[in-house]
């Protein structure tokens, strides 16, 4: 009998996104309950257009949307919302309703009805909010990147002294998009600072939470995101730091009736006004698509299972990891931290650093082999070995490091450890 549990353990790490040593992603791991939910919902194969065919999915949608507005400290009775495909889908609703809210003309007239209007967003921000603006005519050069600091957080006197920089030009300052987790840095931007900004020159306020949502859960590390509670919108993706599978993206709104004004358009063939029920229920007229997969009974199926306290515990045990690893890497005398500061959220950024630039001093040489050979050649390695995998970037000014993140379950600190390890097995001849 042939072994194969060897050609197993060498399998691409590219192909084992569950497993404990994978850390490429935002969202890894794999819950079994989660996965029973989602095979349940392929064989129901409903759609969440109307209540007559997807009742139940319908009322389990409307009552999580209630828990997360109640969670960020809006009234259920004056928010809306709806599940998307993803964060980048979210993110275009928080453009898509903010553009509506000021120019409803928008909807039939067309851009050229409108003045030129800017978003602003954190130059540490995710893409979607610029590729929202190119697909919604918009246009990329009317998104402003606003500095940050060290810590990747937005610095509210750049963005206030831009919006008058845009006033003065003549253009109407109309929206920011705040992060609350960035993809790389895992910061939090100063959602109090930027909602008084905001309010003080009545711009929409959106919090892009996709990433950091999940510490809303948490009490211990709740209060990153004070401030959410004065958002116009938000995006929240508990297929990332919950561990819902993919995809489970929340875009919530802090007016109710708002994204059905924005979108509706009352085919007739499907949403008649004189059906049998209430057909305020019926949910498609307030998406952009028309066909729309079933996302909630997953994420209602895990909280059912879990509740509130197992989603707290298990995001806890995930900052614990990262605050494990953070003191390794202070303690390893061949990494260095990208920024010396407690991580936020999970990330961990950091280089390695070979006997052979030990005793190379900063500078062009040192930064060009770092960028083009250690991270890049170390990560090529790992995909060869298939044994684990982490992700690599530069950064503003920072040249290609390693990103470490955390959202598998099944993770453990001697994971961590085997991580550190191998990248100095596959490194140290570099």
């Amino acid at each position: 009998m042939v072994d194969n549990s060897l050609e197993y353990i060498r399998r691409p790490m590219t192909e084992k996104v569950r497993h404990p040593r994978y850390f490429n992603q935002l969202s890894s791991g794999l819950n079994i309950i989660g996965l029973a939910g989602e095979w349940l919902t392929a064989t129901a194969n409903t759609n969440m257009f109307t209540y007559e065919i997807a009742p139940v999915f319908i009322v389990m949608e409307e009552i999580l949307l209630k828990k997360m507005y109640e969670i960020i400290g809006w009234d259920e009775s004056e928010a809306d919302g709806i599940f998307s495909p993803g964060g980048s889908i979210s993110n275009l609703y928080s453009v898509l309703v903010a553009r509506y809210k000021r120019y409803p003309e928008i909807k039939t007239k067309g851009m050229a009805a409108l003045p030129d209007i800017v978003l602003f967003v954190s130059e540490h921000s995710h893409y979607s909010v610029k590729k929202a603006a190119a697909v919604l005519g918009i246009g990329m050069d009317n998104v402003i990147a606003i500095k940050c600091d060290e810590r990747g957080k937005m610095i509210p006197s750049e963005l206030e002294g831009n919006i008058l920089k845009v006033k003065r030009q003549g253009k109407v300052p109309l929206y920011v998009s705040a992060t609350a987790g960035t993809t790389v840095y895992g910061a939090f931007d100063p959602l109090t600072n930027i909602a008084d900004i905001c309010q003080k020159y009545n711009l929409w306020m959106h919090v892009d939470a996709a990433w950091g949502g999940g510490l809303l859960l948490s009490r211990r590390h709740a209060h990153k995101l004070s401030g959410i509670e004065r958002a116009n919108s938000v995006t929240w993706n508990p297929h990332k730091l919950m561990g819902v599978p993919l995809q489970c993206s929340a875009f919530l709104v802090h007016e109710k009736g708002l994204l059905q004004a924005c979108n509706q358009l009352c085919a007739g063939y499907l949403f008649q006004p004189d059906k049998q029920y209430d057909t305020a229920y019926d949910t498609g007229d307030k998406s952009i698509q028309c066909g729309r997969h079933v996302d909630v009974f997953k994420l209602w199926l895990m909280w059912r299972a879990k509740g509130t306290q197992g989603f707290e515990i298990l995001i806890n045990r995930f900052l614990e990891l990262t605050e494990y690893l953070y003191k390794q890497l202070k303690k390893r005398k061949h990494y260095e931290l990208v920024f010396d500061a407690e991580p936020e959220l999970t990330n961990v950024c950091f280089w390695y650093i070979p006997p052979s630039l030990q005793k190379i001093p900063r500078g062009s040489e040192r930064e060009r082999r770092l960028h083009q050979v250690i991270a890049p050649k170390i990560k090529a390695r790992m995909i060869e070995e298939g044994t684990t995998m982490v992700s690599y970037q530069p950064h503003g000014n920072n040249v290609n490091f390693f990103r470490m993140v955390f959202s598998n379950s099944a993770t453990k600190k001697s994971d961590i450890d085997f991580l550190l390890e191998e990248i100095e097995r596959l490194g140290k001849d570099l």
